[in-house]
């Protein structure tokens, strides 16, 4: 059976997922391979993401793998040189990768932990927005997604530390959105997950019970159809 643009609507199109390894990112980065999307795997696990390359594979999708840690100086830099020497364009970019430290009061916050999560967050957002801002305008219709959390907006007690990274993180993606938005048909949507299934969420609430939780691929199916249908302005939304 051949496959038509409704089985493969996202056929022909590059996609770069970061924090691919795991949880979200690694749904998403299936969900869009499964739509026909070629994607590039970004995280620091090389294990995990040729795991995530072999489940893509075995339904018959395509992906690279780019084991990278964002943080690091330049790191961002030369993978987008490395990727505008094979595509002309990318056409998604799924900003999925996070940092969460530990929970604590503002006034205690371990400042080691606090830095790696405005390196994750924040610095690296805005280095891969540079670094692949000539390769998103180039594309027909250009879309980021940024997974942010509730505590950007609605301060919560003990996660000061992560909430000001993602309030940071909102504010750097609204402010690209508003800067392209006359110029090219790049645009930016801003999804908050809500409660899913993973890893950081485990490690958030350790007594929860998961299995009252949506899983991650819940949340990849959004993302993806979100991408299909396509979506105007700077977009924003929470998925229940």
């Amino acid at each position: 059976m051949t496959d038509t643009p409704s089985t493969k609507p996202l056929a022909g199109q590059t996609a770069l997922v970061t924090g691919a390894s795991r949880g979200i990112g690694a749904a998403t980065a299936r969900a869009l391979a499964a739509a026909g999307a070629h994607v590039i795997l970004v995280s620091r696990k090389v294990k995990a993401l040729e795991e995530v390359e072999d489940a893509i594979h075995a339904i018959g999708g395509t992906s690279t793998i780019a084991p990278l840690d964002l943080t690091e100086p330049d790191a961002v830099s030369r993978l987008a040189a490395a990727i505008a020497g094979r595509w002309e364009t990318l056409d998604i970019m799924v900003l999925a990768a996070a940092y969460l430290p530990e929970l604590t009061p503002a006034s205690q916050m371990e400042p080691k932990q606090f830095n790696q999560a405005l390196l994750t967050n924040v610095v690296s957002t805005q280095a891969l927005i540079a670094g692949f801002d000539p390769l998103l305008r180039r594309a027909k219709a250009g879309r980021i997604i940024g997974l942010t959390s509730s505590v950007a907006a609605a301060p919560r007690p003990y996660w000061g530390a992560y909430g000001a990274t993602k309030a940071a993180f909102e504010n750097l993606l609204a402010t690209y959105a508003a800067e392209v938005e006359r110029l090219s048909p790049l645009r930016v949507a801003i999804v908050d997950p809500g409660a899913t299934r993973t890893e950081m969420r485990a490690r958030a609430y350790p007594g929860e019970d998961a299995s009252q939780l949506k899983g991650p691929e819940v949340v990849a199916e959004r993302l993806t159809a979100l991408l299909v249908e396509g979506f105007e302005g700077l977009y924003r939304e929470r998925i229940g």
